[in-house]
């Protein structure tokens, strides 16, 4: 230890003292009197005050009264559960200049893609074009207030427009029977279509708030892989369908519950009705588009380029060019029109005459669990890149509180985009504010905007929709080629068969089978309890190993690594490899005992299947064996269930074992548990295990085989 001197400020005329460790950190500060008292270490008074702070602190915390403690927790509390539940309140003080412009470029962008994406989605739901940017709108406002993403594009999304669609559709047949034999007015039509796309807007913003408040967040990973990207192909598949009728000017069914393939076979079969103007400008709009994307893609880093709005650009250009030549009045291409621009109005909504709720709550199920999958990814995506958290029990509480608010102004249901989210996060955004910017400039585009599209084609609209589908599809063919690479067969089929559903039938039918299917598949897998077939390993007695191993190879017959040492194991294969010896290790079955592990705690649902699956074990030895083969085991005489893995069980689960320790006992099999848990040991001496039949005092297989011994004949090694 090394001491360090120098003039010490705080008491003239001392010296100040450090005392240091080895490696020169010090230990210790003080002073030394005049005197030369070196050894004698005090503190200096800056050090007494710092000392002395935190008792005085304590002190004074103990004589103020309890109700101003109390009342200063509770405000403390307050503050950070209102920035958790409103993340405004938490985000916006923090904006600073750089940011703040960062952001408002950021919301530009995203407006420049979401205005045209409102429009065009409007005509999917059979609803004015108005109708699309109400959506656009207030569920847009409000998301930027509770959602606690930075990144999420929140308005309308092309596969909930198309869900949205098909319930217009599928109820405008009740408005066509009360009319019948007459045509019920176009006015009647456009507010009986709103008032049902305000109703779905309405269950569907209920349905996903329920969802978030009662914490079901997790509920997006339980649809599968290949069935989402199923149902995402086929709903592709039909928006094409039909919009492709609309860019080639074909004219529309009658029919208002026609399937989508029933539209291809009427479009394909009416191809000479072509319209020559609307599919020119159409096509060339789609072509634009992707050549646009081409280029962007070929020179990244040209900034100006990336920065330019390319659906704008087409709608602009094409407004343009229809003005000059006249397309609607000389070409009679079918333009925008007259479209009201008005602010939205309040106004509850309710499920217009002739429409049955059932059909309501239905599709709003539907449309959530479609919403909902893709908002939540979309979310944790940008949240991940980005290096910040989402919550997802606040994201659905989000979703639905925008969309319970938004269809009271007539909107229909909206929820995250993936293509607005990533340009907004190619935009650099660092806040919400990015989404209140376009909200705000969507509000300016609905009130001076739409007289200046009056001669935008709509067939220019459908182009930019096929263009945004398109690139739902691109991810399908890769999906297709690695399941077919790494042979999952049931996946390849399930990804083809909702697919294909979805065109023959419907889109709702594709989704439901999407979600029945995975659900079943869940239940399946979680309703069968892990359990292995143990035997005795050939080089050591004492070792039990699953039966079920992998398959021998290079002339080593090895079912399974048994041996602790793997280095012996290497050091055998080698030998057999270069011919000098053969190496082979086996697992055998102990004749009349089924030695069974289980993997899992066990539970009231997948327990129900434990008895079959110990039948099968006792016929079989083996789960792959076909049913349809002869069994091929002895008579089971005992039965030992190595409990290692298991580390509980409850109630429903506790009573379905009671009841196979009891049918073995009446079959004179006895039955032993091993390594059996502190917790799962306590429920066995509380239900009586051991006057079922079950004995559980056991530390080991073997200890429970030299047991059995005394009353079955069975092989246990010395």
């Amino acid at each position: 230890m090394t001491n360090s001197s120098n003039n010490n400020t705080d008491t003239p005329g001392h010296d100040v003292i450090t005392a240091r460790n080895d490696e020169g950190s010090p230990l210790l500060t003080g002073y030394r009197s005049p005197s030369g008292a070196s050894d004698y270490m005090r503190p200096t008074p800056s050090q007494v005050s710092l000392r002395e702070r935190p008792i005085r602190r304590r002190r004074q915390q103990q004589q103020q009264p309890v109700h101003t403690h109390v009342a200063r927790f509770s405000r403390r509390w307050w503050q950070r559960r209102i920035r958790y539940y409103v993340p405004i309140i938490g985000w916006l003080p923090k904006c600073s200049a750089g940011s703040l412009a960062t952001d408002i470029k950021a919301g530009f962008m995203v407006a420049c893609l979401l205005i045209p994406q409102a429009l065009s989605y409007s005509s999917l739901t059979h609803l004015p074009p108005a109708y699309g940017l109400y959506t656009a709108l207030v569920p847009a406002l409000v998301y930027g207030m509770l959602g606690t993403s930075r990144h999420l594009s929140m308005g309308p999304e092309a596969l909930v427009s198309v869900l949205t669609g098909t319930l217009v559709k599928g109820q405008l047949k009740h408005l066509y029977a009360a009319y019948s034999p007459n045509t019920p007015p176009d006015d009647a039509v456009d507010a009986f279509s709103t008032a049902v796309a305000s109703a779905v807007g309405l269950a569907s913003g209920m349905c996903t708030f329920a969802l978030g408040m009662f914490r079901f967040g997790f509920l997006d990973s339980m649809i599968s892989e290949s069935s989402l990207r199923g149902f995402i192909s086929g709903a592709a598949i039909v928006v094409l369908i039909g919009q492709t009728r609309i860019v080639l000017g074909l004219p529309a069914s009658n029919s208002v519950h026609s399937s989508p393939w029933n539209d291809l076979c009427r479009m394909l079969s009416h191809l000479d009705q072509v319209h020559a103007a609307t599919a020119a400008v159409s096509l060339g709009s789609l072509a634009f588009l992707r050549l646009l994307r081409f280029v962007k893609r070929q020179f990244r880093s040209a900034m100006w380029l990336q920065g330019i709005p390319d659906t704008l650009v087409v709608i602009i250009l094409t407004t343009l060019i229809s003005w000059a030549v006249q397309l609607g009045r000389d070409y009679s291409v079918a333009v925008f029109g007259s479209v009201d621009g008005d602010l939205p109005r309040f106004s509850i909504p309710r499920v217009p005459a002739y429409v049955d709720s059932k059909d309501i709550v239905s599709s709003a199920i539907t449309i959530t669990m479609i919403g909902v999958v893709e908002s939540v990814i979309v979310a944790r995506e940008y949240a991940s890149r980005n290096h910040y958290a989402v919550s997802s029990n606040r994201e659905l509480v989000a979703l639905g509180v925008s969309n319970i608010v938004g269809s009271a102004f007539g909107s229909y249901p909206a929820f995250g985009s993936l293509s607005r989210s990533k340009l907004n996060d190619r935009a650099k955004a660092t806040s919400q504010l990015s989404g209140v910017v376009a909200a705000i400039l969507v509000l300016v585009s609905l009130l001076g905007l739409l007289p200046y599209l009056y001669h935008l084609p709509l067939g220019v609209l459908a182009a930019i929709i096929i263009d945004a589908v398109v690139s739902l599809l691109s991810a399908t063919p890769h999906a297709i080629s690695f399941l077919f690479k790494v042979q999952a067969w049931s996946d390849l089929f399930l990804l083809l068969f909702i697919c294909a559903c979805s065109v023959v039938s419907s889109v709702e039918t594709g989704i439901l089978l999407a979600v029945v299917i995975s659900l079943v598949m869940v239940i399946k897998r979680s309703n069968m309890p892990r359990i292995k077939l143990l035997g005795r390993s050939t080089e050591n007695g004492y070792e039990f190993c699953p039966i079920d191993g992998v398959v021998p190879s290079s002339g080593v017959s090895r079912r399974q690594s048994f041996s602790s040492d793997e280095s012996e194991f290497d050091r055998s294969h080698d030998e057999a490899e270069d011919g000098s010896e053969e190496y082979e290790t086996q697992v055998q079955n102990v004749e009349g005992v089924l030695i069974v592990r289980i993997d899992e705690s066990l539970y009231f649902a997948n327990a129900g299947q434990l008895h079959a699956r110990l039948n099968r074990l006792e016929l079989y030895g083996d789960m792959r064996v076909h049913p349809s083969e002869d069994p091929r085991m002895k008579p089971t005489r005992a039965v030992v269930f190595d409990l290692i893995g298991m580390p509980d069980i409850d109630g429903s689960a506790l009573e379905i074992l009671l009841n196979i320790v009891r049918e073995y006992s009446r079959r004179q099999v006895r039955v032993a548990f091993v390594r059996v848990c502190d917790s799962v040991r306590d429920r066995f001496e509380k239900s009586s295990m051991a006057d079922a039949g079950g004995e559980y005092d056991f530390n080991g297989i073997a200890a429970a085989l030299n047991h059995l011994e005394r009353e079955l004949t069975i092989s246990v090694p010395p």
